[in-house]
C-alpha cells in the first residue's frame, strides 16, 4: 500500500517557526520521560529492571546502583506521566520541527536502550527461557520454564514458570537464535534479543517517515507518534516486548503491494496471532480489486499455515488458555468479579468471551462509521477536508479494528497498545490519538512495578486499588467516551447535506 501525497490538509502548519512556551514544554515532558526511562535502565537491577545471570562483561550494561523499590517505582510513574502529557501536548501543537531531528533522537535511544538492561516488564527473562528450551530440543509449546529449574535460563524465569508460549513460532525462531548466541549466559540471551528489538524499533521508525515522504507534517507526526513516543520508548525499546518484532512486519507490510504485503502479514501473525487484525486494513482496500485481494490473501494465509505447521501440534495450546483469561486492569474484571459474587467462581469465562466479541463488533462498526474513507456508512468526508484522515484506507481501517480490540478484550497490556501507535502513525487520526494516549497512561499506571514480589508492603495499593480498581474504572469511562465520541461523528457525517455528501 503506498500513500497518496497528491491531498494536503490546509490545516497543517509548515515546518520550522517560533516555538511558543507551551510547546517547548510539550517536548521537554517528553524529553525528561525519555531521559527518566534510560536512567531506571542504567540504575541496574531494581524493582522495575530484573536482574541478568551472566559475566557482567557481557553486555547490556549497567552501574548495579540497586536503588530501592520507591524511588524506581516512582521514577516510572513520573516517566509515564510525563510522557503522556508531553505527547498530547506535542501533538496537538502548531509548531512543526524537522521531522529528521525527532526521527534520529528516537531511533538513536532505541539504540541505546539496547544496552541496558531491559526494564518495565520480567518478560524477557520468559522469551530467552522458551529460546532455550527450543535449543534444548525441547518444545517451548508442551514444556514450561519450570521443568527445567535447575537450567541457568530457564531457572532465571521470575514470572509465568509453569506456563507453556504463547507465542508465534516466528518469535520463538527468534528467541531460540538469541539463546544459541548466548548460551548459558541470560544476561547475553537478552542481549541477542534487544538487538533484534532496537532493529525492528528503528526499522518501524525509517519506514513510517519514509511513507509520510513528501509531507513534512505527516512524517512528524510519525516520529511523535512512534520514533519519539515516550510510551513506546518506555514499552517496546526499554521494555523489549515481542510485539515490537510483529509491528515492523504488520508496518512493512502495509507498505508493499501484492504477494510481498502478504508474506509479510503472515510473518507478523507468525509473532503475534492478534497482529492479523491488521490484514482486515489491506482487504477493505483491495475489496474492489479480486485480483490482487487473492494474491495477498493467499500469501498471507499460505505463510500463517507453514509458518504453524512446522511449529507442532501444541503451538496454539497456550493461545486458547489466553483468550479465556481476563486481566486486572482491565473492565471485564469488575464484570469477572460481581459474576463470581453471584454465581461463584468459574461461571464468567464463556459470558465474558461473548460479550467482549459482542463489544468489539460494536466499536468497531462505531469507529469505522467516524473513519473518512469512501464507502463507509456515515463517512467524515473526503480526504484533505478538516477531521479526516488521510486517503491511505488500510492503515486507517486496520487502526479501528485494533482499536475496537483493545478496547473490549478481557486481556490486554499496555504494550499491546504499540500496534495502533503505528497504525496511527500511518493514518494520521487525531481523535484516536487521543484516546489511545489517555489510554496507554491509564493501563500503563496500573502495571507498576515491573517485579510484583519487589513491591514494598506499604505500596499494595498500587494493586489492589489502582490496578483492580481505578484502572478498570477509568477504561471503562474511556471505552463509553469512546463509542460516544465515534457514534456522534457518525452520526454527523449521515446528517450532512447531500451537497457535502462523501464523494468516491
Amino acid at each position: 500500500m503506498t500513500r497518496d501525497t497528491s491531498v494536503v490538509d490546509e490545516r497543517r502548519s509548515p515546518a520550522g517557526g517560533t516555538p511558543r512556551g507551551l510547546d517547548v514544554a510539550a517536548l521537554g515532558a517528553v524529553g525528561l520521560s525519555v531521559a527518566i526511562t534510560v536512567l531506571i535502565g542504567l540504575l541496574g537491577p531494581s524493582a522495575m529492571v530484573p536482574r541478568l545471570p551472566g559475566p557482567s562483561w557481557q553486555p547490556p550494561y549497567s552501574l548495579d546502583v540497586h536503588p530501592g523499590a520507591h524511588l524506581v517505582i516512582a521514577m516510572g510513574a513520573v516517566a509515564i506521566v510525563l510522557g503522556g502529557l508531553g505527547l498530547a501536548a506535542a501533538l496537538r501543537s502548531r509548531w512543526a520541527p524537522d521531522p529528521r531531528w525527532l526521527l534520529a533522537a528516537g531511533c538513536a535511544v532505541a539504540g541505546l536502550l539496547a544496552f541496558l538492561p531491559p526494564s518495565g516488564s520480567a518478560d524477557h527473562l520468559n522469551y530467552a527461557a522458551y529460546g532455550r528450551l527450543a535449543t534444548l530440543g525441547q518444545d517451548p509449546y508442551a514444556i514450561a520454564p519450570a521443568t527445567l529449574p535447575g537450567d541457568p535460563v530457564t531457572g532465571a524465569v521470575e514470572e509465568w514458570a509453569g506456563v507453556t508460549s504463547v507465542y508465534g513460532p516466528v518469535a520463538t525462531a527468534v528467541q531460540a537464535l538469541a539463546s544459541f548466541v548466548g548460551g548459558d549466559s541470560v544476561r547475553l540471551t537478552v542481549f541477542a534479543m534487544a538487538v533484534v528489538n532496537a532493529a525492528a524499533f528503528i526499522g518501524t521508525a525509517l519506514l513510517l517517515h519514509r511513507f509520510a515522504r513528501g509531507d513534512a507534517d505527516l512524517q512528524r507526526r510519525a516520529a511523535l507518534l512512534w520514533a519519539a513516543n515516550p510510551l513506546m520508548i518506555y514499552h517496546l525499546a526499554a521494555g523489549m516486548h515481542v510485539d515490537t518484532l510483529a509491528i515492523a512486519c504488520m508496518v512493512a507490510a502495509l507498505t508493499v503491494r501484492g504477494a510481498a504485503s502478504g508474506l509479510l502479514l503472515g510473518v507478523g501473525i507468525g509473532v503475534k496471532l492478534n497482529a492479523g487484525l491488521v490484514a482486515l486494513g489491506p482487504a477493505w482496500e483491495l475489496r474492489r480489486s479480486p485480483g490482487r485481494l487473492a494474491v495477498v490473501a493467499g500469501t498471507a494465509t499460505a505463510t500463517v499455515v507453514a509458518i504453524y505447521a512446522v511449529a507442532g501440534p501444541h503451538v496454539l495450546d497456550q493461545v486458547s488458555a489466553a483468550s479465556r483469561k481476563v486481566s486486572l486492569a482491565t473492565p471485564w474484571q469488575l464484570v469477572k468479579v460481581g459474576f463470581q459474587s453471584v454465581f461463584g467462581p468459574g461461571a464468567y469465562s464463556a459470558w465474558i468471551q461473548i460479550g467482549s466479541l459482542l463489544l468489539m463488533a460494536c466499536l468497531a462498526w462505531l469507529v469505522l462509521r467516524a473513519l473518512g474513507t469512501p464507502g463507509v456508512p456515515g463517512a467524515l468526508g473526503t480526504p484533505g477536508t478538516p477531521g479526516t484522515p488521510p486517503a491511505d484506507t488500510a492503515p486507517a481501517v486496520a487502526a479501528a479494528m485494533v482499536v475496537a480490540w483493545l478496547f473490549a478484550a478481557p486481556y490486554a497490556l499496555p504494550w499491546y497498545d504499540g500496534l495502533v501507535f503505528a497504525l496511527l502513525a500511518m493514518a494520521s487520526w487525531p481523535a484516536l490519538e487521543a484516546f489511545m494516549v489517555a489510554r496507554v497512561v491509564v493501563l500503563s499506571l496500573g502495571y507498576l512495578p515491573a517485579r510484583e514480589a519487589l513491591r514494598p508492603d506499604d505500596l499494595l495499593w498500587t494493586k489492589t486499588l489502582l490496578r483492580e480498581t481505578v484502572v478498570p474504572w477509568t477504561l471503562l469511562a474511556l471505552t463509553v467516551v469512546l463509542a460516544w465520541w465515534a457514534a456522534r461523528a457518525g452520526g454527523r457525517a449521515r446528517r450532512r447535506p447531500a451537497s457535502e455528501a462523501p464523494r468516491p
